[in-house]
């Protein structure tokens, strides 16, 4: 139960609340919500997708802060629950105002058969969902074979550090001059 005076000072704290990034001369598009970095948002954004759950004993949602991963076990060839919870979870994201990124949308297969049959296409509001032999969850790479790499995972995520490193001096340095990235 949250007192009515925690609800009245999250409600304060999110109503109105417009942001904006401002880089030399130029100034991004106004947006609203919860601040990037802001220690409240994982836990609101848990608050809010709290009833996003799945509907059938045979797949899971596995949600941290604001990913979602769908796992179904599929037996005799019936993949109709799975497909039924991705349909479940792209109504409800659309129900409650939330979009579902279509550039992290993807499919894995895992199946140890020897004669795989080939399935439909997954498609999640009219879009083909690509299939995948591996994608990165949480941090750590997962394959078909259900490997993982913590070696080149600890590579990328150097290289990535590397990366942001120098975009931060770049930003650093813009921020220095008249000129716009």
């Amino acid at each position: 139960m949250l007192y009515s005076s925690i609800c009245q000072w999250i409600s304060s704290f999110l109503t109105d609340r417009h942001q904006l990034v401002k880089l030399g001369k130029f100034t991004s598009y106004s947006c609203t919500g919860t601040p990037q970095g802001c220690i409240l948002s994982p836990l609101l954004f848990s608050l809010y997708t709290n009833d996003c759950t799945s509907t059938d004993p045979s797949v899971k949602l596995l949600k941290f802060v604001d990913d979602t991963t769908v796992i179904g076990l599929i037996q005799d060839g019936d993949e109709s629950a799975y497909r039924q919870e991705i349909e479940h979870l792209a109504a409800w994201c659309s129900l409650n105002n939330l979009e579902l990124n279509t550039l992290k949308r993807v499919e894995m297969i895992v199946d140890f058969r020897r004669n795989t049959p080939a399935l439909p296409p997954l498609t999640i509001m009219n879009s083909t969902v690509p299939t995948v032999e591996s994608f990165r969850f949480l941090g750590t790479t997962i394959s078909q074979d259900l490997n993982q790499t913590p070696n080149s995972t600890m590579a990328k995520t150097k290289e990535l550090s590397k990366d942001t490193r120098n975009k931060i001096a770049d930003l650093h340095q813009a921020g220095k001059t008249e000129s716009a990235i």
